[in-house]
């Protein structure tokens, strides 16, 4: 028996660095939004007695450094059943090392996809419990939409979504080590801080247009990303409402009223990004497919 998974990719709308805990991690703000980009999750029973992983792209680790592998790990042990062997395949569409959530959202969709596999029936409340233990963006991984989440990023809260738009993402050919991130927030600390309350009343009101341009994220302040300023001056120049940077990087987006805006800025950025795709919010982070 096996059952399939769509695992969104995420964007932050903001992304503000609150405080450094005394437990290593960092208190946030972040108002993230799940997008239609998606990895596919498919966990096979199998005899073998172990974990198994495999996936289309190179240089993912099939071993139990993958989040997927632990994401099955602390089901199986929080459920307390045994596991007599599961494969996890993952087709990759969500860039690696992007800011966009790739490696959380493929633990969300194992958690997804182990809770309906065996029946243990938790709730979404107790799979994002199991979740926040191997990744701090899993909880929002597994519930998706629009959400403001603080804390590490386990404390999760509707906000009004995002009306219809395009979302068009570049991602430049290197990636962004998130722990290097926060390293560099901790030796360098920020200047500005974004305008929190001032976006929560734009999201409120939904002005599609006033979210866009409210959009910030600290780690811009203090993470070099290359071609960062071509590609958001491309979309700014194609009709974009506002452009930034997602997690850790390197993936700048930007959103659009407009597809054909979207589709023609696209085209202009393949000498300044590898990854590059116009999509759209969606209301979930992972998805069954029947």
């Amino acid at each position: 028996m096996e059952i399939k998974v769509k695992a969104y990719a995420k964007i932050n709308l903001m992304l503000d660095i609150v405080a450094a805990r005394t437990d290593g991690y960092h208190d946030l703000f972040m108002i993230m939004q799940s997008i239609g980009i998606y990895d596919t999750v498919t966990v096979t029973q199998t005899k073998s007695k172990k974990i198994t992983i495999s996936c289309t792209e190179k240089g993912i680790p099939l071993d139990e450094t993958n989040i997927a592998f632990k994401a099955a790990d602390a089901f199986f042990k929080a459920a307390k059943i045994k596991n007599n062997g599961i494969n996890i395949d993952i087709v990759k569409r969500i860039p690696h090392a992007a800011g966009l959530a790739g490696g959380s959202a493929d633990g969300a969709g194992v958690l997804v996809a182990l809770n309906e596999l065996t029946g243990a029936g938790f709730t979404e409340d107790e799979l994002c419990s199991i979740g926040v233990k191997i990744g701090a963006d899993v909880p929002f991984c597994i519930r998706g939409g629009t959400l403001l989440a603080q804390g590490i990023g386990d404390v999760l809260n509707k906000v009004k979504p995002l009306r219809k738009c395009y979302i068009l993402i570049a991602k430049p050919d290197v990636g962004v080590n998130t722990a290097y991130a926060y390293r560099r927030f901790d030796q360098c600390g920020k200047v500005h801080t974004p305008d929190k309350f001032g976006m929560l009343c734009a999201m409120q009101g939904r002005d599609l247009a006033d979210i866009a341009g409210r959009m910030e994220n600290v780690f811009e302040q203090f993470i070099d990303v290359v071609n960062k300023v071509d590609i958001k001056n491309i979309m700014r120049d194609n009709g974009a409402l506002g452009v930034c940077m997602s997690g850790s990087g390197p993936t700048v987006f930007g959103i659009f009223d407009n597809k054909e805006n979207a589709v023609n800025a696209s085209k202009l950025l393949n000498n300044y990004a590898k990854d590059i795709a116009v999509t759209t919010p969606v209301s979930s982070g992972c998805k069954i497919v029947k």
